[in-house]
């Protein structure tokens, strides 16, 4: 215990002292309450557990819970429909289904793993290492001396990826599913009791874990194989004790993310699909307060998720969604507030997402969803635009399923999908003030630019060192892109050089951090040195102009002020960035253009390169006349957890007194006669703009 609580105090030191005070009080009230928890969880009957909730017998509650309204979709599916709704989708389901009958599994970037007989549950079978089977309160979640991933076993236990075998049930009735998804259940339960082990290590884990519970009990409760009493007494005992430990270990801190967020939907779960009794009553009280509570909070007015990362705002706008649409479904209320900011969090999907339906990789990204039913990219988050906008009767909010539709079909039915196809307006720029992230689109042209505080009010978080790195895709093209995330604690070394500031599209001076990382073993904490200043932003038919700063570099010996302006010509498609440095003295300079993944570069002259796409050519122009030098190096690009990829990047430098730099970016077949004086005259134009209005 000792080890472990030090350890927790070392971790928060940064926090006022009442907050470690605060938590020092939890942790202790805990450890107290867990073998206490434990001794009554071994004592919980099913004949206690039909008592608490005022039921007469098992099979009647059984029915009851099965029958309840709840607000997705859970009842047989003929084929020819999902074929009508969702093409191709069903091979896709029969392949997962089938892997689940097999123990095979992809997860976290692992490719395809196949488990074997029996499932290791606390295991993380892509570096090999085993937790010990002892109290969850004492697992090391992270040891950076081994490539040990814990997400690993969370994963695995978070038991999503048996949802095809459900998927597939509902459409053919193979009673394989029903019998394989019932034994996987029950071994995980023997090899897991309650506060024992390291799937009950965060609390997080197991308020997922226990919606994708939910949702499998709802597939399968009328099935052949899940008519054995012994086993409806096994699971609704182990759901039960999922909300009894969600409601004793809430995840509060001084400042609340995703974690406190996900505890509160699980308890919203557990209250609601349990309808009655004491405790699952105060559960669902409980879990809503606290989210019309957090969800203010947690994104700001503009529709933005505060924690800098644009996977977690994805994540975080699915918890938001799904506990509404439950307690819509059984008559309960939803304020109109919440639904608003539910609309301005789609609405920030619907300006993120290109025309082939992929996301900037702004910020962390783990992979998490709350339920995932489609196969689509992981960086597609469409479907939520169109599942908030039917939903909410929002005819803005919609865009086509194409690759996303079983993802609006499992939480809204077929007729949902009919109804997705509308004339809805195509985004347009638009800044969102609050979070600090401007978008410049026309079209098939966009670009993503961060100019806000770094994640979590300054903590860093899931944010980044991105303040005025950018992302930019011309005629459907992806050209520049940011590094994304790869892994945590599996590689510490990897997780900082990915969150650090030359992985991203963004000046670095004198070799430094914008934002000074804490400690390198502090995985999610930065000094809040870039404080962002947003000088211009504007948006017309032809052209949006973006000018920021950030303080980042205001602690050198001496002062520098980074400004960079960006520009979009509509009518060209071109990018312009222009890049000034207030301060004096003498610096080094590094400012990095990524490549996106796939794309080659050549130099085609003195400030002159081609960009070579699959279908089409683009160049990069840069007037480099002022001692500006350049390389085109190696990089990495991370689309998904646990794995990376090779690719180019542009690098510019410059040592010694402070100069500017122009860079632009357009289609070859665009390109003027002289392209670097082009150049010049346009940076001559934006220097001016950007100068006056500092």
């Amino acid at each position: 215990m000792n080890k472990r609580f030090f350890e927790f105090v070392r971790r928060c030191w940064l926090k006022p002292p009442h907050v470690i005070l605060r938590w020092i009080a939890r942790y202790i009230v805990v450890e107290l309450r867990q073998p206490i928890d434990q001794r009554q969880a071994k004592k919980l009957s099913i004949i206690k557990v039909l008592k608490l909730l005022d039921a007469n017998n098992l099979n009647d509650l059984w029915l009851e819970l099965g029958n309840a309204d709840f607000p997705l979709q859970v009842g047989r599916i003929s084929i020819d429909d999902y074929n009508l709704a969702c093409p191709e989708d069903y091979k896709r389901i029969e392949t997962a289904a089938n892997n689940v009958l097999q123990h095979k599994v992809n997860l976290l970037g692992s490719g395809t793993i196949n488990l074997g007989n029996h499932i290791s549950w606390h295991k993380d079978f892509k570096s090999g290492y085993t937790w010990p089977n002892i109290s969850s309160r004492r697992i090391k979640i992270m040891d950076l001396n081994t490539s040990s991933d814990i997400k690993v076993p969370w994963e695995l236990s978070r038991l999503q990826w048996l949802i095809p075998a459900g998927q597939a049930f509902l459409i053919n009735g193979d009673e394989r599913y029903s019998e394989k998804v019932k034994n996987i259940i029950k071994d995980w339960d023997t090899s897991n009791p309650l506060g024992w082990g390291v799937n009950w290590a965060c609390n997080m884990e197991v308020a997922l874990r226990s919606i994708t519970l939910i949702w499998l009990f709802k597939v399968f409760y009328k099935s052949a194989a899940w008519k054995d009493e012994k086993f409806r007494s096994v699971f609704l005992k182990l759901l039960y004790l999922h909300g009894k430990f969600i409601f004793s270990n809430l995840e509060w801190s001084d400042i609340n993310s995703n974690h406190l967020t996900t505890n509160a939907v699980g308890l919203v779960f557990i209250g609601l699909f349990f309808m009655q009794g004491e405790e699952p009553n105060s559960w669902s009280s409980r879990g809503w307060n606290i989210l019309n509570s957090e969800l203010p909070k947690q994104v700001f007015q503009d529709g933005v998720n505060f924690e800098g990362s644009i996977a977690y705002h994805r994540l975080v706008t699915e918890l938001f969604l799904l506990p509404a649409l439950y307690r819509k479904s059984i008559g309960l209320e939803v304020k109109e507030s919440y639904v608003n900011r539910l609309r301005k969090m789609a609405e920030f999907i619907k300006t993120y997402s290109r025309t082939d339906g992929s996301s900037p990789l702004w910020g962390d990204a783990d992979d998490g969803r709350t339920i995932p039913f489609g196969g689509q990219g992981i960086n597609d988050h469409r479907y939520l635009i169109s599942i908030i906008g039917l939903y909410f009767g929002d005819n803005n909010l919609r865009a086509e399923p194409t690759k996303s539709a079983a993802e609006i079909f499992w939480v809204l039915g077929l007729d949902a999908i009919l109804k997705a196809k509308s004339n809805a307006k195509e985004p347009s720029s638009k800044a969102f003030h609050n979070a600090g992230v401007f978008i410049l689109r026309e079209k098939d042209d966009l670009v993503f630019i961060n100019c806000g505080p770094v994640g979590m009010s300054g903590r860093g978080g899931h944010g980044h060192n991105d303040c005025l790195s950018f992302e930019a895709s011309l005629q459907g093209q992806s050209l520049i892109t940011d590094c994304g995330s790869y892994v945590y604690s599996a590689d510490y070394k990897s997780r900082n050089n990915f969150r650090s500031t030359s992985f991203h599209n963004t000046p670095i001076i004198d070799d430094e951090e914008q934002n000074r990382f804490v400690h390198p073993e502090f995985l999610w904490t930065f000094y809040d040195d870039a404080k962002p200043k947003v000088h211009l932003w504007s948006s017309n038919g032809d052209m949006d102009h973006f000018v920021g700063a950030h303080t980042g570099y205001h602690r050198l010996h001496t002062p520098v002020t980074p400004v960079r302006s960006i520009t979009l010509e509509k009518t060209s498609h071109s990018i312009i960035i222009f890049d000034r440095f207030e301060g004096a003295g003498k610096h080094k300079i590094q400012i990095p253009y990524h490549l996106s993944l796939g794309l080659d570069v050549i130099e085609d002259g003195h400030g002159l390169w081609k960009i070579i796409a699959e279908k089409q050519e683009f160049i990069m122009i840069a007037d480099i006349t002022n001692n500006w030098t350049t390389e085109i190096n190696n990089g990495l690009v991370s689309l998904s957890y646990g794995k990376k990829h090779p690719i180019k990047v542009i690098n510019f430098y410059r040592d010694g007194p402070l100069n500017s730099l122009s860079v632009a970016m357009m289609p070859a077949k665009n390109a003027p006669t002289n392209p670097v004086k082009w150049l010049r005259k346009i940076s001559a134009d934006l220097n001016s703009v950007s100068s006056t209005k500092n």
